[in-house]
C-alpha cells in the first residue's frame, strides 16, 4: 500500500457502474496467455447481458481465448487533470459453434458486433465473467491512496 500523497482520489466502482460503463463503449482489450506469455490485444466488442462478445478469425491471438481463462479491460484517462476510470473483468472465453443452442447463437449474433480488423472474422467468442471490478481516479485535495490493489479484485 502506498502512503505517497497526491492531489487525486481513487474510489472503487460498483458492479452496476462497471456494467453501465462497459455498455457505453465498444473497444477494449482482451488478455490471454499464448505460449506461456500474457498477451493483451485491442478488440471491439458488444454485450449480451453481462457477457462480452468479440469476433475474430481462427488462428489469431484472440482465438486462444476459446476455453481459456481471460481478462477484459476498458479505460479512459484525461492526462490534463489526471483523472479517469478503468473496468476489469476476469472470466472464461468460449467460442460459439453450430452445436450451441439456437437461442445462444441468435443472441450472440444479435449483439451486432462487427470486427474493425480487415478480413473474415467468423469466430465468435463469448467472455463470461467470474469477477468484474473498476475504479475511478478524480482530482481532489491531497489524500492518501487507501485502497491498494485489493480494490481491483
Amino acid at each position: 500500500m502506498s502512503t505517497e500523497r497526491n492531489s487525486s482520489e481513487i474510489s472503487a466502482l460498483t458492479r452496476a457502474e462497471c456494467w453501465q460503463i462497459l455498455s457505453s463503449r465498444s473497444v477494449g482489450r482482451i488478455g490471454v496467455v499464448v505460449q506461456q506469455y500474457p498477451l493483451i490485444i485491442p478488440v471491439n466488442y458488444a454485450l449480451d447481458g453481462e457477457t462480452v462478445v468479440v469476433r475474430t478469425a481462427p488462428g489469431t491471438v484472440v482465438a486462444h481465448a476459446d476455453g481459456a481463462a481471460v481478462t477484459f479491460q476498458i479505460d479512459q484517462f484525461d492526462d490534463a487533470d489526471r483523472s479517469g476510470w478503468s473496468v476489469l473483468l476476469r472470466g472464461h472465453g468460449r467460442s460459439v459453434s453450430i452445436e450451441d443452442a439456437d437461442d445462444l447463437i441468435s443472441r450472440t449474433r444479435a449483439t451486432g458486433v462487427a470486427p474493425w480488423a480487415p478480413g473474415e472474422r467468423p469466430l465468435w467468442i463469448r467472455i463470461t465473467p467470474s469477477d468484474v471490478s473498476g475504479r475511478r481516479i478524480t482530482p481532489g485535495a491531497d489524500s492518501e491512496w487507501r485502497l491498494g490493489t485489493a480494490a481491483y479484485m
